[in-house]
């Protein structure tokens, strides 16, 4: 398709009428990674669940390929080509590494291939194929998290906290591969993420919110060299 894979357009989210983000607007082309920004309670986490149809919008549109995101049926949404990293990876601890990965195939030619494009995108899994989930490393799981999603073959990726809790080294490893899957598979991304740098880095462009509302918005460049704005963003100011 041509136009944007996702378009959120004065979103206004939250839960059970409380408002926690309002009019919210952004886009994610092919080949995109933009972030969004913002302190903890910033509603980051929010405008996730409700772009992917686990939150139903209080106001504003999503579209997902040019269509409204489907929040009565969001399985309806990964089959249009949504995929989600949660920021609890959501992994079935007590299956293998192989099980997960053949689990998220959506179908059984797609699954005999699932391990061997999982492990070229992080050959640490291939020790590990055979080991249950829930025995993994925080950053092991994190790489079976995003490896999983991919293998589900999504036009559009959101990721929820890629860093959290994770030694430098693999964080720079994680998103080394989402930067090349966006830029060779087309991929659009739409990353939440709490490491600024890292963010601004990998993306093509930027959205920062505090409390709920827009405080900066642009190039990851222009951002990342606006460092004192960014600063005044996270402390409110």
């Amino acid at each position: 398709m041509s136009g944007p894979l996702l378009e959120v357009c004065d979103l206004r989210a939250g839960y059970g009428g409380s408002v926690v983000v309002r009019d919210l607007s952004l886009t994610v082309e092919p080949g995109q990674v933009a972030a969004l920004l913002g302190p903890n309670g910033a509603g980051k986490t929010t405008t996730l669940l409700t772009v992917a149809g686990l939150v139903p919008a209080l106001g504003g549109a999503v579209r997902l390929l040019g269509e409204p995101i489907d929040a009565r049926a969001p399985e309806r949404n990964v089959r249009r080509g949504l995929g989600f990293v949660t920021e609890d990876r959501g992994l079935f601890g007590c299956l293998t590494v192989r099980d997960n990965l053949r689990l998220a195939a959506h179908d059984g030619r797609h699954a005999r291939g699932a391990v061997a494009e999982a492990t070229a995108l992080f050959p640490a899994l291939a020790p590990l194929i055979d080991r249950r989930a829930g025995l993994l490393s925080g950053g092991e799981q994190q790489m079976l998290a995003i490896a999983r999603a991919l293998v589900g073959r999504p036009r559009l990726l959101l990721i929820d906290e890629m860093s959290l809790g994770l030694a430098p080294r693999i964080v720079d490893q994680l998103a080394g591969v989402i930067r090349r899957v966006a830029d060779e598979r087309g991929i659009g991304v739409l990353l939440v993420e709490q490491h600024v740098p890292v963010a601004l880095a990998i993306a093509d462009a930027a959205v920062v919110l505090v409390h709920g509302e827009v405080v900066a918005r642009g190039a990851a460049a222009d951002l990342a060299d606006g460092a004192q704005l960014l600063q005044a963003s996270y402390l409110g100011a």
